[in-house]
């Protein structure tokens, strides 16, 4: 399994990825998100595979929710129940690079352990502020911020802009 630590930041934006992802309804599906990730082929995933990885999204999004003490506390969790010492790895012809967990790992294993060291180091750098769930009504997804300064409050302009039209919609019907 290819390392998410191998980029800065990809880690938290794989842990985005992954509690976004709602296609995740079977293991092709499982199998083409890791590809879309880097994982090098072939990638085999089984049903196990793909429910563990389910459970691990569940386990994971909160931390976009969380006050800041109980999101550090749920990634320090999954960190000691997941992440092994770090070591660099080349294997499957892929250039050198740092994985977290142990090398007979499962997906999901893998997937929680990265992506809570992922962000980890990510709140650490940007603050917890930084996580995020979009604020429009009708939308579930996360988002990580690195911009300083700088408020986000929607996973996309998409959401920005449906929120600011139905709110101004809203205003002028009344």
């Amino acid at each position: 399994m290819a390392s998410a630590l191998q980029v800065p930041d990809r880690a938290a934006h794989l842990a985005v990825d992954l509690v976004n992802a709602r296609t995740l309804v079977s293991p092709a599906a499982l199998q083409a998100f890791l590809i879309e990730h880097g994982e090098p082929e072939p990638v085999v995933v089984t049903d196990v595979d793909l429910a563990s990885v389910l459970g691990v999204r569940e386990r994971i999004r909160p931390a976009f929710q969380l006050p800041t003490a109980a999101a550090a506390a749920l990634l320090n969790d999954l960190l000691a129940e997941f992440a092994e010492r770090p070591y660099l790895s080349d294997h499957d012809n892929t250039t050198w690079h740092v994985h977290a967990t142990r090398a007979e790992a499962s997906w999901a294993d893998w997937l929680a352990g990265t992506a809570a060291l992922g962000l980890a180091m990510f709140a650490a750098a940007h603050g917890f502020t930084a996580l995020g769930t979009c604020a429009a009504d009708d939308c579930e997804r996360v988002f990580v911020n690195p911009a300083q300064r700088r408020v986000r409050r929607y996973c996309t302009p998409n959401c920005a802009t449906r929120t600011r039209v139905a709110a101004h919609r809203a205003r002028h019907r009344s």
